[in-house]
């Protein structure tokens, strides 16, 4: 068996980049986008990328806002606010999700937006990164009002995007059923795009264009990593422990694919509580029970436990699978685990990711483990254009093709540079770039 190179080049605890200040980038720490970026720049200066390719990555082409009324139930009028980032689109159109949350504001867009784009080279996919939401509680809205939402929200940004240009799709607390309103109102605005105007988004019904196995898709993608990196790493998928934090779509398809490989799901973390079974927790039956009661809490196949006790249960693999900056430093300390395997985007803080690495726990990566959504948003986009649709078969051979490479990209990248696991990740993605950008040079 062979194992992986031992980081020597690990972040720096005082990163401070020249280019944050030539940028003027804010001072917070803190910020999202600033950690985002630093870990793009460390990579950079560890493989000598160009400073010129290193300023256009750090900062997007276009941050649009977009304030728009929408009628509610009772008949009156609420404006929302919404945001589209286009971060890059040197390899392809943009490309990204669109999310509903009341926590949404512009610099966790524009960092989604920039992971997109590392995400896309990695797995050698033609797209940029994009991304978009509207901030509000769509559990505070009915049905009816988040199609209104939906519609005015696309009407919005209708001139903003388009099947060549910029593809939304899903992503936190939106799902099929939106991007079919989203399409469908970007159809009716653009008469005469015809069946084409469809493909302004992926992740759609199947009916209306969507590709079989886009709802899994970064699940599947996650399980396909790890069962590429772990053996390496002296874990076995079947019989392994694993958790997972927050069980919408990603969580739960991770769970579900991990337990039908004979692994143990042990505890699961949302937010509406912990839960955890040492003899193991029925994946499948978790989901159902989750889709129809909102949250883990109350399954009665499991005991309820504390967030402390969740995060140090004893598991192989540990799977954040919720929002951004979860795993802070406290619960780095707390986690009891051989492996952190990213779902999410950005789920660990730089401070967090220290403790892990001073620790000796793996990080597989956000822009690596989750890359299958846009994988196969890639996939459903290629079948729209082309009029044809592709079995399931098909599409999961190719998810793992594409998947199975960019860990062995990680993995070579770790071995050239001896980094870390995430630096080794945006190594591999920032060789593309820099040839794309090298190809291409900059215009004028």
């Amino acid at each position: 068996m062979t194992t992986m190179t031992k980081a020597k080049n690990a972040p720096k605890a005082d990163f401070n980049h020249p280019i944050y200040d030539e940028l003027g980038f804010q001072t917070d720490p803190n910020n999202l986008y600033r950690q985002t970026v630093g870990c793009m720049l460390h990579a950079a200066d560890l493989m000598n990328l160009p400073h010129r390719v290193q300023i256009i990555l750090a900062q997007p082409k276009n941050e649009i806002m977009v304030n728009f009324p929408v009628r509610m139930d009772d008949g009156h009028h609420r404006l929302f606010k919404g945001y589209r980032v286009q971060h890059n689109n040197a390899i392809g159109p943009y490309k990204g999700g669109i999310r509903y949350h009341p926590d949404v504001h512009l610099d966790d867009v524009k960092s989604l937006a920039f992971l997109m784009t590392m995400k896309c080279s990695l797995v050698r996919v033609p797209f940029g990164g994009g991304k978009g939401g509207v901030k509000c509680d769509p559990r505070k809205l009915s049905i009816g009002e988040i199609e209104r939402v939906t519609r005015r929200f696309t009407s919005a940004i209708a001139h903003d995007i388009g099947p060549d240009y910029d593809i939304p799709a899903p992503d936190v607390n939106t799902n099929a059923q939106v991007m079919a309103w989203m399409a469908d109102t970007y159809s009716e605005i653009n008469a005469g795009s015809g069946r084409n105007g469809m493909a302004v988004v992926t992740g759609k019904p199947v009916e209306i264009g969507g590709s079989l196995g886009r709802e899994k898709a970064t699940g599947q993608g996650l399980v396909d990593v790890c069962v590429e990196m772990l053996p390496e790493l002296g874990i076995s998928v079947k019989g392994m422990r694993f958790s997972v934090l927050g069980y919408g779509n990603v969580g739960s398809w991770t769970g579900k694919i991990f337990h039908d490989l004979g692994a143990k799901l042990v505890t699961v973390c949302d937010h509406t509580g912990a839960i955890r079974n040492d003899q193991g927790i029925n994946a499948h039956a978790l989901a159902e029970y989750v889709a129809k009661n909102g949250g883990v809490a109350g399954f009665k196949d499991a005991t309820p436990i504390s967030n402390e006790e969740f995060y140090k249960t004893q598991v192989d693999v540990f799977c954040p699978c919720a929002l951004e900056q979860m795993i802070q430093e406290t619960q780095a300390g707390w986690l009891n685990c051989k492996v952190v395997a990213e779902g999410a985007n950005a789920p660990t803080t730089p401070a967090g990711e220290r403790v892990l690495l001073e620790r000796g726990i793996e990080i597989l990566p956000a822009i690596l483990c989750n890359a299958g959504g846009v994988t196969v948003s890639y996939f459903e986009w290629v079948q729209n254009k082309t009029c044809t649709s592709w079995d399931i078969e098909e599409v999961d051979k190719k998810l793992n093709q594409h998947m199975v490479m960019a860990a062995r990209r990680t993995k070579l990248a770790r071995q050239r540079y001896e980094c870390d696991m995430r630096t080794a990740a945006y190594v591999a993605a920032l060789e593309n770039l820099a040839k794309v950008y090298g190809s291409r040079g900059i215009f004028p």
